[in-house]
């Protein structure tokens, strides 16, 4: 587990924070670094990665994967990509990460996090696939990542999303075993919806598990977004090109009856039924929840 807590030099460390605060997005590797950054993609490919697949929809084609009755009755699984759904691909001058959404599953780092300061770009592309092919484009960042592969939906790990959903990204989801607490307001079907000035309501996966986003700050469709999450302590905040819209706070999870503050885990990247591309993604390291 790679703990983001990192220079205890105060001089270096006022250093640290003055380079990351000038650091503008779409900054270069070099950079990054020097400001403590970390490069969770390469470039190249996808070192520092690995893959979990669900069991395909008939529509897709993979050659001896078990079927009966017309459906396939086993995962793809780990670290097996017959139909490419993650791969670095060429776009808008640079590389990028494409995941297809063809099959459901994740792109999961080898480390933990904590402490953290999490940024990336993403851009919808056009793709989609059933189940999921004539509804708004998804996927999402899911941090705080524990346990096996396949704990909820045949899939996803234990953890947090930040949902990236066309229209709806930085809603919340507790996945599995985790809950969070959320100040709140309803709208007027009654859903909860974060808003910083509401009482606190507790999300957990066992029963409300959803909180919307106090605004949509996404740009049109074709254009790339900035994505930052914050996470320290036992608390996180949502960014959205450069506006919060969700801040979770007591963030737990549950082994039987017992409950446990979240504060660490790995990051999985979502691929559920659309295209999408991911580039510039970095985690560096925060003493402290900023003031958004």
């Amino acid at each position: 587990m790679i703990k983001m807590n990192f220079i205890r030099n105060p001089v270096n460390w006022a250093f640290a924070m003055l380079s990351m605060l000038m650091v503008p997005y779409g900054w270069s590797q070099k950079n990054s670094t020097e400001s403590g950054y970390k490069e969770l993609f390469n470039g190249k490919d996808l070192s520092g990665w690995y893959t979990y697949q669900r069991q395909p929809e008939p529509t897709s084609k993979v050659v001896g994967l078990k079927m009966e009755d017309g459906k396939y009755v086993e995962p793809i699984g780990l670290n097996k990509d017959p139909l490419g759904v993650f791969t670095v691909i060429e776009l808008d001058g640079g590389k990028v990460i494409r995941i297809s959404g063809e099959v459901f599953g994740i792109l999961v780092t080898e480390e933990e996090f904590e402490d953290y300061h999490l940024t990336l770009e993403f851009k919808y592309g056009e793709k989609r696939y059933p189940p999921r092919e004539n509804a708004k484009r998804d996927s999402g960042i899911l941090y705080h990542s524990f346990g096996k592969e396949a704990a909820r939906g045949g899939v996803w790990m234990s953890s947090l999303e930040c949902q990236i959903q066309e229209g709806d990204t930085g809603d919340l989801w507790c996945v599995q075993a985790t809950t969070a607490k959320v100040n709140v307001e309803t709208d007027g079907d009654g859903k909860f919806k974060y808003n910083p000035s509401g009482p606190l309501q507790e999300f957990d996966w066992r029963g409300s598990r959803y909180c919307q986003r106090s605004s949509d700050y996404e740009k049109p469709y074709g254009e790339w977004n900035t994505l930052d999450i914050y996470a320290f302590g036992d608390e996180s905040i949502h960014v959205v090109n450069g506006k919060k819209n969700m801040h979770l706070k007591d963030i737990r999870y549950y082994e039987g009856d017992k409950s446990t503050p979240l504060t660490k885990g790995k990051i999985q990247l979502q691929s559920e039924g659309a295209e999408i591309f991911y580039r510039n993604i970095r985690i560096g390291p925060i003493s402290k929840m900023p003031n958004l």
